[in-house]
């Protein structure tokens, strides 16, 4: 039994999911979509032109069917910046779908973002580059949806993954940390903008006006203004604050397909995400002007805009090579170190090989047009003839605007780009490393190499963690076995359970990768950890009172210790409370140094980072199992009700059997002492900032004393209940306060500390 002297009731909010379905992929690109909007008020149109006008966030109340599936109380308003038009019939919308009823979703979104193909006559430029982009970094699905309001065909939209909190979990495996829009509250057409430059000043609250931040973290603020202070001021030290080859892959998507209404034009509709690893990610947005359909500035050579023709020859290296009339170091930073700049060609080629030169993408771009063609004619809203449609995807269609014709950019910008330098004259990678290797084994890696001068190795042994690199060798050393016969080598020690790697080589002129899409894809290697190399090591079942977890939340948690002198990798792990159910590997993304401790929190909050597991413990007593990537028991255990007061875990540590013992929380479990465990009075937390609680072996009756360091008496209590006895401190002054506990002859006393 618990004796409490301050009593809170707490209501707990039931969250009402209304439609959980993952039976299909909602962003399949095979369908035509079917959404209607239902507003009550018959002026809904005027309402939303009223917000939009004032620029309001707010949304009006309306329900909302999707394929069929009804959603009542949704909030919806407008979308964009010039998409959207009081004017205009066809207006983007943004849908939330749990803007009332918390948890409703459709197959898992909870948020609709609709698109009216405005500057686009093809009507397939969004969907189609957005396709090409998934292939080489994150980017959002996107398909075609017909729009109805108030059973009235509205036209046919494009319908864009929002990239939010499930978005980042899926790519990343956190969505807690810190995240960012390159959207300016005032976009200005002669200004810097979202551009990453240090000319705004040396605070980061100058940088508030063109950053809007998605996070909720105290320290968001400063960790943008380190990436931009890094990029601008320390070029050796990018890659710890910037993924590097994920901004290379924007850039070289960016030039290949003149999506210029981004961060090469007015640095703008992007994002960044800085994932647990320290390092910034870009991820793209908002692709319906791709293809040349934006021209009205490069930011570099043709600043006051650019023609259709001049579109298929821009130099991708203009802002580097030329000049930039405002600021863009994300490119020029980068630019600026040859194998960088060669990485870029390289990923450039790929991008042109895969889907511009082989004739892809006009076989998808006219499956898309098929698919949608009759959508595409009874939309009456639309801003583009029938005939511009049906001619758009192959020649340019002029309206108040040229739109050029997708076959006949990307047809001549292929041809421009084959002759670029450093396009052509790569070396040849042929991989030829050893698969077979045991844990904490050395591995050997190799690849045959043609017209190379240098070869690296990029690898790491978790998904979470940054690409290391070493360079290989043709020298007859480290594992090579001949020098000067083109294989190149290097021998990997102590390695992890699992390796991702990929390789990189280039000459004077130019470099490739393998494989091609690196590092977005990688190779893998994997071996399984031997038992014991790995244990469940410490556990509470029941913390509302000690050690918090990133967020300052107390939760549940279970501590693993790596017991090897060699890295371990999760990312084929799983730790569950049950034998029933599927096996998913909940782990991934963490590594653990030798002899080090991993906390995984218990709480049921994936989306706080790769340390979070998808249950809670029972605190009156289960079944704890980590197991291995074949579903085979690594460690285990089952446990009874714990005493909140102490924690469980394995004495001698990470080989003993389970005892209860006061929290080592990441640090070396040690015995529990005769003397501590016997002792009248034991305090904890302390110090706290709130609860405080209080665990003694005496029997009841007992007295409590709490006194200030004035010696005023500030609690005396009589105690007939026995167990934890649990305060409130709210009432008591910032201070230390002495604890005593009195029985007949046995009066024993501590010291406790309260910090408001």
């Amino acid at each position: 039994m618990k004796v409490t002297y301050y009593f809170i009731v707490l209501i707990g909010l039931s969250v009402l999911t209304l439609n959980v379905n993952a039976q299909t992929d909602f962003y399949s690109n095979s369908f035509v979509r079917e959404i209607k909007i239902y507003f009550q008020e018959s002026n809904w149109d005027y309402i939303l032109d009223s917000l939009y006008v004032e620029d309001e966030q707010n949304r009006m109340i309306g329900d909302v069917k999707v394929d069929g599936v009804f959603y009542s109380d949704v909030g919806i308003r407008y979308k964009g910046f010039s998409s959207a038009s009081i004017n205009r019939v066809k207006n983007p919308f943004n849908i939330k779908l749990d803007y009332v009823n918390k948890g409703q979703n459709h197959e898992g979104f909870d948020k609709l973002k609709l698109s009216n193909v405005i500057h686009d006559p093809s009507f397939v430029r969004e969907v189609l580059a957005y396709e090409i982009a998934r292939k080489y970094m994150p980017a959002s699905k996107a398909n075609f949806a017909n729009v109805y309001v108030n059973d009235t065909l509205i036209g046919l939209y494009t319908n864009v993954e929002s990239v939010e909190e499930d978005f980042l979990k899926k790519y990343f495996g956190s969505n807690d940390q810190s995240f960012f829009k390159g959207n300016p509250e005032g976009l200005d057409l002669n200004g810097e903008n979202s551009n990453l430059s240090n000319t705004y000043g040396d605070n980061f609250e100058y940088y508030e006006p063109y950053y809007a931040k998605k996070s909720e973290n105290s320290n968001d603020w400063k960790n943008l203004y380190e990436l931009i202070n890094v990029l601008n001021t320390d070029e050796q030290n990018i890659d710890n604050v910037l993924n590097i080859d994920r901004v290379l892959w924007m850039h070289a998507f960016n030039y290949s397909v003149i999506n210029f209404d981004s961060y090469v034009g007015y640095a703008q509709n992007y994002y960044l995400y800085q994932s647990e690893n320290g390092q910034f990610n870009p991820i793209l947005w908002d692709l319906n002007q791709s293809f040349a359909s934006f021209r009205l500035t490069d930011a570099s050579t043709y600043y006051q805009g650019f023609s259709v023709d001049e579109a298929k020859t821009l130099d991708p290296l203009s802002h580097y090579s030329n000049f930039s009339v405002y600021p863009r170091p994300l490119m020029t930073a980068l630019f600026s170190n040859s194998t960088y700049s060669r990485m870029y060609i390289a990923h450039i080629r790929t991008i042109m090989d895969e889907n511009f030169n082989n004739q892809d993408y006009y076989t998808r771009a006219s499956f898309f047009q098929n698919l949608i063609s009759t959508s595409v004619f009874n939309d009456t809203n639309k801003f583009y003839s029938n005939i511009d449609f049906d001619d758009n995807i192959d020649v340019t269609v002029s309206d108040l605007i040229d739109y050029t014709g997708l076959a006949d950019l990307m047809n001549n910008r292929a041809n421009y780009l084959s002759t670029y330098d450093g396009i052509t004259g790569e070396p040849i990678l042929i991989n030829t490393t050893d698969e077979n290797y045991e844990f904490g084994g050395t591995v050997k890696f190799s690849t045959t190499v043609v017209d190379g001068d240098e070869v690296f190795l990029f690898y790491r042994f978790s998904t979470n963690q940054k690409f290391n690199q070493l360079s290989l060798n043709d020298d007859g050393l480290n594992g090579d076995e001949i020098a000067g016969d083109n294989t190149y080598s290097i021998q990997l020690e102590n390695c992890s359970n699992t390796i991702q790697y990929y390789f990189y080589a280039q000459n004077d002129s130019a470099g490739t990768f393998s494989p091609k899409r690196a590092a977005y894809e990688f190779y893998s290697l994997s071996t399984g950890l031997p038992k014991g190399s790995l244990v469940i090591n410490e556990f509470v079942s029941e913390n509302d009172n000690e050690n918090t977890d990133e967020v300052g939340e107390y939760e549940d948690w279970i501590e693993l210790y790596n017991t090897t002198e060699c890295f371990i990798s999760t990312d084929s792990l799983s730790v569950i409370n049950s034998t029933e159910g599927d096996i998913d590997f909940n782990c991934s993304g963490n590594l653990i140094a030798p002899n080090d401790y991993l906390i995984l929190w218990a709480d049921d909050d994936l989306g706080n980072g790769s340390n979070h597991l998808d249950f809670k413990l029972n605190s009156e007593g289960e079944f704890i199992g980590l197991l291995n990537r074949n579903g085979e028991y690594l460690d285990s255990l089952s446990f009874n009700a714990q005493n909140k007061a102490f924690s469980y875990g394995r004495f001698p540590n990470g080989s003993g059997d389970f005892t209860e013992m006061y929290s080592s929380f990441s640090t070396v479990n040690t015995e529990p002492s005769d003397a501590v465990f016997n002792s009248h009075l034991y305090l904890f937390p302390n110090p706290t900032k709130d609860m405080f609680y209080i665990q003694t072996t005496l029997e009841i009756p007992y007295e409590i004393r709490i006194i200030n360091l004035n010696g005023q008496f500030v609690s005396d209590i009589e105690i007939i209940e026995n167990g934890v006895v649990e305060f409130d401190s709210e009432s008591l002054a910032s201070g230390i306060y002495s604890i005593t506990i009195l029985k007949d002859d046995i009066l024993e006393t501590k010291k406790i500390t309260i910090i408001h």
